[in-house]
């Protein structure tokens, strides 16, 4: 039992040793990215929220008090004093001491006392506010501002603001109003959570929109990376075989089991074969990447598919080329790769076992080149996958077919597939036919 948790803990530690693959670290990175942009975000929210809720509680407050001053204000332009220095205020029971409700302090800064009080006040406010507000403000001889709970559980704002007696000298006269703020705290409270709520929202929709931002920053990544793995899959798959040949032959030399002229001819046609197929499983790959860059240009699409008739050996079968007359806009290079690549697929597999193939070629007005041949045909259900890779059906890569679709889609034009009149199959490759400008005279 020890030795299975050891081999297990073993394991574990060998996981945690083992490296992540590329696309594992590219996608590590892009949750870090969606995680850092979802965090600044949310820094930047929060920040403004705070200021908000902040600004807000300033804004309310200042208001109320400046509500209280100007009733304080409005109440001491009441007051006066007789020709005696006594003072003279408003009877409380005409109402203009009730709401928001004002009580009168007078006396000396040591010692202050009420003189007046609302006669029906719509506040109830606690007697030991009222008078430590009033003291207050005779010390300092300034407006005093406090908040306190009433008997109901409400908070109340109070302000006192003193006035200067007959001798201009000291304090002897205080008005202190009141006002219920628990519905402006009612509504500072609700935006605080609006906030805090639209905060929440945003720092999610930001996350999404990080996240998906980052899948599209890191999506030529991986796009690149499968592109490399695929084309390491494909030189894999495709140069096993020869590589295998190469070898059995070499050996077979080594053994003298065989003429060596043989030997060699047999090798050759391997090496060869070879050679074309790195040659394809690079172009491919450029293709498919991005990197070969179309050198555009006018040329004859007859005169193009004639020089590659030519040069490909015919070995026992049978070409004919049917062409008019027609200038394409295209890549000289990649076009004659395409159609080279069709040829040579026809003359490998458009004919029976045991005999030669009869390919036609035909090149149309339109840009079209029609590659005929009397073969057995290609099942409908294949021929939608033909033009990918591992798909030729034949016993070859089928990298020709997929680069020749790749340069005709790069081309703006489009490679399919039909059944022939010739009883086999006719692959129809089309291309943009090259339009000169039209003279102004």
């Amino acid at each position: 039992m020890k030795a299975a948790r050891g081999r297990t803990t073993g394991w574990k530690a060998l996981k945690k040793d083992v490296p992540p693959t590329p696309a594992g670290r590219i996608r590590r990175l892009r949750r870090r990215i969606a995680l850092l942009f979802a965090l600044v975000s949310a820094l930047a929210l929060v920040g403004m929220a705070v200021v908000a809720v902040h600004a807000d509680d300033d804004a309310w407050r200042s208001q109320v008090d400046s509500d209280l001053k100007l009733r304080t204000s409005e109440f001491a332009a009441d007051l006066h004093y007789d020709e005696q220095g006594a003072l003279e205020y408003p009877d409380p029971k005409e109402g203009g001491y009730d709401c928001p409700p004002v009580t009168l302090f007078t006396g000396t800064a040591e010692q202050m006392t009420v003189a007046a009080r609302p006669h029906r006040a719509c506040l109830t406010v606690p007697a030991d506010a009222y008078q430590a507000a009033a003291d207050d403000a005779a010390r300092e001889g300034d407006v005093v501002r406090l908040t306190t709970t009433a008997p109901n559980g409400h908070q109340l704002r109070l302000s006192a603001q003193p006035f200067t007696g007959p001798n201009q000298d000291t304090t002897d006269t205080v008005a202190v109003a009141a006002v219920d703020i628990s519905g402006n705290l009612a509504d500072h409270d609700r935006l605080a959570l609006l906030l805090t709520a639209a905060c929440a929202v945003l720092v999610a929709l930001s996350a999404l929109a990080g996240h998906w931002l980052a899948g599209r920053a890191v999506r030529p990544a991986l796009d690149a990376l499968d592109q490399q793995e695929a084309f390491l899959a494909d030189a894999a798959h495709d140069l096993r075989t020869p590589v295998a040949s190469v070898r059995v032959l070499a050996e077979t030399g080594l053994r003298g089991e065989a003429d060596t002229t043989e030997i060699l001819r047999r090798t050759l046609r391997q090496s060869t074969r070879m050679s074309e197929l790195v040659d394809d499983l690079l172009t491919r790959a450029r293709l498919m990447a991005g990197a070969v860059p179309l050198d555009r240009e006018p040329l004859r699409l007859d005169q193009l598919v004639d020089a590659v008739v030519a040069d490909t050996p015919a070995d026992g079968h049978r070409v004919a080329v049917r062409a008019e007359p027609v200038i394409v806009l295209a890549d000289a290079g990649l076009l004659r790769r395409a159609i080279a690549n069709l040829l040579g697929n026809a003359l490998a597999h458009g004919h029976r076992p045991g005999q030669p193939a009869d390919v036609e070629v035909t090149v149309t007005a339109d840009g079209t080149v029609a590659v005929d041949d009397a073969g057995p045909g290609i099942p409908p259900e294949r021929a939608a996958s033909l033009f990918e890779r591992f798909h030729s059906g034949g016993g070859s890569s089928g990298l020709g077919l997929s680069i020749a679709a790749w340069v005709a889609h790069a081309h703006g034009g489009s490679l399919t597939i039909d059944p022939s009149t010739r009883g086999g199959t006719r692959f129809l490759l089309r291309v943009p036919v090259h339009k000169p400008p039209r003279s102004s005279g």
